[in-house]
């Protein structure tokens, strides 16, 4: 639990110091390109989800995360000690990180603060919160495709007492 708190709290930390310094040093709509007109750094004001969709909804996204927050500490906390697991807490680890990130932005700004920019593609803006997320997404379904069966998930039951 020490562990997973540490790596919470380094990776919200990375989140928002990168946020912190995007809202210090860019212009909203100032694009710095890192890769020419591939990929850059901007300043959007993000009022939905991830990139950028339900604007406007900010109630909605703090009361989701909240209870999205709750279930995921519910089952890192019920997940066997064993070191199979460990793949799979990491991903937690990901989404929980990714989830306190962009919550904190809500709660404090009223808006997410995103930089990351696609330009080639004109991809959504995004934030290293949303990468924690994307990934530990595509981590989990890796996961449950190739490593986890339906058994190794019976610590989710309830007891029959």
């Amino acid at each position: 639990m020490i562990l997973m708190l540490i790596s919470v709290i380094l990776l919200v930390g990375l989140d928002q110091y990168t946020k912190y310094l995007t809202v210090m040093n860019i212009e909203p709509t100032e694009y710095i390109p890192i890769i020419g007109d591939v990929f850059g750094l901007t300043y959007v004001k993000n009022e939905g989800s991830a990139f950028g969709m339900l604007q406007g909804q900010q109630w909605l996204f703090i009361i989701f995360t909240v209870v999205i927050l709750i279930g995921m500490i519910y089952i890192f906390n019920k997940m066997p000690k064993d070191k199979k697991y460990y793949p799979l807490k990491f991903t937690l680890i990901l989404f929980i990180a990714g989830a306190i990130g962009n919550f904190a932005d809500r709660v404090r700004l009223k808006y997410v603060v995103d930089m990351l920019y696609f330009k080639l593609i004109d991809f959504p803006v995004f934030n290293m919160a949303d990468c924690y997320v994307v990934v530990g997404a595509i981590l989990l379904i890796a996961l449950m495709i190739f490593k986890y069966k339906d058994e190794d998930f019976a610590f989710l039951k309830r007891s029959k007492k």
